[in-house]
């Protein structure tokens, strides 16, 4: 049986919203909680769009090339996974739990978040800023966090629209940045940092041998945390119960408003 080629993979931030529109696409026609990642990626992305256009950056060109290089390893990865090819780790088990009945929708955002920040982030960053450009780029990098932060209060509302259990427990940014000791040591300050960290250790590595190396270490690695993300029982009570039903209803909400990095 022949493997058929991967499709081209965009070569512009328009040409990745449109992608990202064709997963979700097919993620409420067919049910897919795959989608729950992929329309909340697809607003970050719309919304560095937005700031690119509006002057919120210092090279806008640069951060065009970082959003496409980071888009393309979640486009590539969730490819690679669809035709059943070599996937990365932290990805592949991510992709996995979609089809669990035992997970709630956040913990499906933060598998996606969590292989997409720890490793791709980094990835993306040292390939468009490499050796000493990398330090150039941190007040850019900066801003992209800016842009997730502005995004907590609706995503926030959104996920109690989808599990009203969310109302009577904790704020769903205090989830986001202080997750500690609630759901397999997941915070997303920490992961922001450490993305960077990871960033600047691949931009002065040199020879794509060693870079490989690091990036398929650093993937294992997360990919031991995403086992930890996807722990049933009460760490799914508290981030908003089982994902049972309403999957298409559930990416719709996710997938509504954009936030514009320049008002972030």
């Amino acid at each position: 049986m022949t493997i058929p080629l991967p499709p081209p993979l965009p070569g512009t931030i328009d040409q990745v919203v449109i992608a990202l529109d064709a997963i979700v696409d097919d993620a409420i026609r067919t049910g897919s909680r795959l989608g729950y990642f992929a329309a909340l990626y697809n607003r970050v992305t719309m919304g560095v769009r937005d700031g690119i256009r509006a002057g919120a950056f210092q090279d806008p060109a640069r951060m065009e090339r970082l959003d496409v290089a980071f888009a393309n390893r979640y486009l590539a990865a969730h490819d690679r996974f669809r035709r059943g090819t070599m996937t990365p780790a932290s990805w592949r088990l991510a992709f996995e739990a979609g089809t669990r009945l035992d997970l709630s929708v956040m913990q499906h955002l933060l598998l996606g978040i969590n292989a997409h920040i720890n490793v791709d982030l980094g990835v993306a960053c040292a390939e468009v800023a490499p050796g000493s450009d990398i330090d150039d780029l941190e007040a850019d990098f900066n801003r992209i966090n800016d842009l997730l932060a502005s995004l907590l209060p609706q995503v926030e509302q959104q996920l109690i629209a989808i599990s009203h259990l969310l109302g009577v427990t904790i704020g769903v940014a205090d989830h986001f940045d202080d997750l500690d000791g609630r759901i397999g040591n997941f915070s997303m300050r920490e992961t922001r940092r450490s993305a960077w960290r990871f960033a600047r250790i691949l931009a002065h590595l040199n020879g794509p041998v060693a870079r490989e190396v690091a990036i398929t270490a650093r993937d294992q690695e997360i990919a031991l945390l995403a086992f930890k993300l996807q722990l049933p029982g009460p760490f799914s009570v508290v981030l908003g119960g089982a994902d049972w039903t309403n999957i298409a209803a559930h990416i719709r909400i996710l997938a509504q408003a954009t936030s514009g990095i320049a008002n972030a």
